[in-house]
């Protein structure tokens, strides 16, 4: 346990309004000496949203930023799995004990941040996941970052809360744009409506933190989800289905009347057992309404 008083207490966290009484540290805290950001967003994200999660916290980690978020499961975890694989280090800040790996699907992560890294929290050990403690620790989440992304958030989420924290504490918050009819998107859209900064990739992220970025072109560095390999090994039938998809869910009666445009001859029931081939294959995912989006 680490108190105020002492000399390991983290000087970024005394600047808070209610800074902790005390943190239980697993691991390590992280380096005052070095950058660090926090990449926070939705845990239902999409395939969109996992994917720049990663792209960010890789590069990010990469040039020798230090990634804080809250171990949850979808943008949280994704980002400090990228952080670990690019080989930096990543801080986790939980809502219960540093001892109880929450939730517990992610124990690998967990384990992995032990390592490479530091888990966090101003409750003792023992205490469990209450969701009232969340809020309150969303505030050390943005205590502990010179910057906060937010990838993918819903108009009323707990992703908001660190991010108003962040901006109560004077720090820059980033946002990846989304589209407004896309609910993931809406806590996004209002965080750049009241005036925050747009993240448009991990370079100008870099640029902010004023280190200099080793790529010119970023977009060309924009990872892939689908593997080149998988692709090939389609069918006929199920790389003309793929084709009509992107990122914006589509029903299967829109994916038939897209086939339908386009003369293909094929039936309603053709098309959901393509669809959901490509389900088993990891190439397409469904937005759990019966919508399907690459």
């Amino acid at each position: 346990m680490i108190i105020p008083l002492e000399r390991a207490y983290p000087d970024c966290l005394k600047m808070l309004r209610n800074p902790p009484g005390q943190l239980y540290v697993r691991g390590r805290l992280p380096d005052p000496e070095k950058p660090a950001v926090a990449i926070v967003g939705a845990r239902n994200c999409t395939f969109y949203g996992s994917d720049m999660a990663k792209w960010f916290a890789f590069e990010l980690a990469k040039a020798g930023v230090q990634i804080i978020s809250g171990m949850a499961m979808g943008v949280d975890g994704i980002a400090q799995r990228a952080a670990l694989d690019a080989g930096g280090r990543s801080f986790a800040l939980l809502g219960c004990g540093a001892d109880i790996c929450y939730p517990k699907s992610n124990r690998d992560l967990y384990e992995r941040l032990l390592i490479s890294g530091g888990v966090i929290s101003e409750y003792p050990d023992g205490m469990q996941p209450i969701s009232r403690l969340f809020p309150s620790r969303n505030r050390l989440i943005a205590g502990f970052s010179r910057a906060v992304i937010v990838v993918e958030a819903r108009e009323k989420s707990g992703t908001l809360i660190t991010a108003d924290a962040a901006l109560e504490q004077g720090k820059d918050v980033f946002v990846l744009p989304g589209r407004i009819t896309d609910a993931l998107s809406a806590g996004c859209n209002r965080l750049l409506a009241q005036g925050a900064g747009i993240a448009l990739s991990p370079q100008m992220i870099l640029e902010a933190l004023h280190i200099a970025p080793k790529q010119k072109h970023p977009a060309a560095d924009i990872p892939s989800r689908i593997d080149e390999s998988v692709l090939k090994c389609l069918t006929d039938d199920e790389l003309s289905i793929w084709k009509k998809l992107s990122d914006r869910p589509l029903s299967l009666q829109e994916l038939y009347d897209k086939a339908m445009e386009n003369g293909e001859k094929c039936t309603l029931p053709n098309v959901l057992a393509i669809v959901m081939t490509l389900v088993e294959k990891s190439v397409i995912r469904t937005d759990g309404d019966g919508r399907y989006y690459i």
